[in-house]
C-alpha cells in the first residue's frame, strides 16, 4: 500500500458518525491525510453525529482563534427519566409518568431555557476541575459539583412531540452559544417539568460559519483524500478580510506590524494573489499579527 500524498494546508469539516470520540475522528484523519498535523476545533460526544472541523498542517494555527462561538444542533429529548450522564448512555436515576405534562408546559419550559442563561455543564463534561477532566474526576468516583457559567441560547425551537406511554419525545432544534451543553438543556427542561429529562439524539449541523453542507464522512474522505476548504478559503469564512499590496505582504512576512486596518476583531490579511498571510487584530494605530500562515 503506498504512502498518501500528504495534503495542503486547510481545513477538513468531517460528519462524525456515532459511537467515535473527536479523537477518534482526528486519528482516522491523519491517517487517511498521511500527516500528523492535524487537530480539531471543539469536540463532540461519542454518541453525537454531525460537523466536527478539523484542522491540517499549518490550518492548526487557526483552531484556536476561528470564530466558533456558535452552533446549531438537531435533538431529541426524552421526558420521564433522568441518568447520571444527562444522556441516553449514563445509568438511570430516576423514572416518572411524563404523560400528563402538557404541551402548554413543554413550551414554557423551552421558553424559560432561551436566552441568556446560568447552565451549569454536565458532570460527565470535559470542563476542567483543577486540571483533569470532569468525566475523568466521575470515572474514578469522585462527585462533582461544577459552578453555573453565563452561556446563551439563541433559538430553542419545538419541531415536533411523541407521546409514547408514560415518556415525552421532544425533537428540537437549538441554535446556541460556545460551551453549551444541550445535555444540560435536556436535564434542565425534564427537572423544570418535575418528571427528569435526558438527551436521546444529537447532531451538529453548523459550526460558526462551516456546516454538513461541506462535510464529507470518513469513508469519504479515506476513499477521496482531501480537504472540505484551503486555507485561504478557511480563513476567508470564518474571518473578515483584509486585502494588503505587495510592499505589506512583505511586511507581514518579515514579522513586521502594519498599519490598523479598522476592522473589529480577528481579521485575515491576504497578499495581491489571495494568499492568506496572517491572522491579525487592530491594536491602535497598528495591527498586531496574532498567528503567522505564510509559510517560512
Amino acid at each position: 500500500m503506498s504512502t498518501p500524498t500528504p495534503v495542503p494546508p486547510g481545513l477538513l469539516i468531517v460528519d462524525k458518525p456515532a459511537g467515535m470520540t473527536s479523537h477518534d475522528v482526528v486519528a482516522k484523519a491523519r491517517r487517511f491525510l498521511g500527516t500528523r498535523k492535524v487537530g480539531h476545533a471543539g469536540t463532540l460526544d461519542p454518541m453525537a453525529t454531525g460537523v466536527l472541523v478539523l484542522g491540517v498542517e499549518r490550518a492548526t494555527k487557526l483552531l484556536g482563534h476561528l470564530a466558533l462561538d456558535r452552533k446549531t444542533y438537531l435533538a431529541t429529548i426524552t421526558l420521564g427519566a433522568s441518568t447520571t450522564t444527562d444522556d441516553a448512555e449514563g445509568d438511570l436515576l430516576e423514572e416518572a409518568d411524563a404523560g400528563g405534562v402538557t404541551d402548554g408546559a413543554i413550551a414554557g419550559g423551552i421558553a424559560a431555557l432561551t436566552g441568556e442563561l446560568q447552565q451549569v455543564p454536565s458532570a460527565v463534561s470535559a470542563v476542567k476541575v483543577d486540571g483533569k477532566r470532569a468525566y475523568a474526576r466521575v470515572r474514578e468516583g469522585e462527585q462533582v459539583d461544577l459552578p453555573a457559567r453565563p452561556v446563551t441560547v439563541h433559538r430553542f425551537d419545538l419541531l415536533a412531540t411523541r407521546r409514547e406511554g408514560e415518556r415525552v419525545a421532544l425533537d428540537v432544534m437549538v441554535d446556541c452559544s460556545s460551551g453549551t451543553y444541550v445535555r444540560a438543556l435536556a436535564r434542565d427542561l425534564g427537572a423544570g417539568l418535575g418528571v427528569g429529562g435526558h438527551l436521546t439524539q444529537l447532531r451538529r449541523t453548523t459550526v460558526g460559519p462551516f456546516t454538513l453542507a461541506a462535510a464529507r464522512t470518513l469513508d469519504a474522505v479515506e476513499a477521496d483524500p482531501g480537504l472540505s476548504l484551503t486555507l485561504a478559503d478557511a480563513v476567508a469564512a470564518a474571518f473578515p478580510r483584509r486585502d494588503v499590496d505587495a510592499a505589506a505582504a512583505r511586511a507581514v512576512r518579515h514579522g513586521q506590524r502594519l498599519p490598523a486596518g479598522g476592522i473589529a476583531g480577528t481579521y485575515g490579511v491576504f497578499d495581491p494573489e489571495g494568499a492568506v498571510l496572517a491572522l491579525a487584530e487592530d491594536r491602535g494605530p497598528v495591527a498586531k499579527p496574532l498567528v503567522v500562515l505564510a509559510p517560512a
